[in-house]
Formats: structure tokens, sequence, C-alpha cells
């Protein structure tokens, strides 16, 4: 898929305030193909800040979360259809702390009907240590009418 049929999702990306918020960056999006088809794939990069750092600490663990699905979104958007979280697991593997940056990357793992599921594993940029394995369940639903 070329860059131009990706407008879809980098417009959705542009208006994502919460994302922007954060300082998260897409970094790449795009589809691959497979045998069953075309599936997305992002990697994006997120710095942790002071505000973003618990009692312990450690990076608040829902900030994590919202770089996993932030980029979980990424991913399982490339395709072309409006696509929503229906559900999402993650394990913290190790600790983050103020200063540190992570790195998301996500992959579609399948897709059937209007579900999908799609893993990330969230990385500390510094020394590649694994922070966070997130499972993200998708459902693609029909845009809304304004």
């Amino acid at each position: 898929m070329s860059d131009a049929d990706l407008t879809h999702v980098r417009t959705m990306w542009a208006d994502d305030k919460a994302s922007a918020h954060l300082g998260i960056e897409c970094l790449e999006v795009g589809l691959e193909d497979s045998p069953r088809g075309p599936l997305g794939h992002a990697r994006t990069r997120m710095p942790v800040t002071d505000t973003m750092v618990n009692g312990h600490d450690i990076c608040h663990g829902g900030y994590i979360f919202t770089l996993a699905d932030s980029t979980f979104a990424l991913a399982c958007n490339a395709g072309g259809a409006l696509t929503v979280a229906a559900g999402a697991d993650v394990t913290f593997v190790t600790s983050a702390r103020h200063g540190d940056v992570l790195l998301a990357e996500a992959r579609e793992r399948t897709t059937y009907g209007r579900s999908g599921v799609t893993d990330v594993t969230v990385t500390r940029e510094s020394d590649g240590a694994v922070v966070a394995e997130f499972r993200g369940r998708s459902r693609s639903i029909k845009p809304p009418t304004r």
C-alpha cells in the first residue's frame, strides 16, 4: 500500500489529541502482505516525563498502556476500516523511569470478519529492555453519521 493510501490513518493520528498531549510520536505505519491478506503495523515513541511518574518513582502503568493502545490503533486502522478496541490485556515486564524513552511496535496478527488481534511490544530505547507486552482485540465499526 502506498503512503497516499494511508491518508485515513494519518488523519486519525493528527486528530488524536490524547496521544499528542503525551508526546507520542508516530514513527511508522503501514501494511504488510500476508497469506491472509494485508496486516497493519506501526511504531511509536514516547518520552517518560516527570508528570508520568507515580508514587513508586516509576512510570505509571496507565501511560505505558496508553502508548501501546495508541500504537495498536495505528496498526489496526491501517487497512482502511474504522476500527476500535474491543478489549486489551497488558503484562508489565519491567519498569520505566523519568527520562526514559519508550518505543512501541504493533503488528496485527490476524483479522477475521470485523475482528482482529494485534500484539504490541513496548521497549526502553536506551537498552532494548521489554517493558510491556500488550494484546489488543479490535472490531471494525460503521463510520458515524454527522
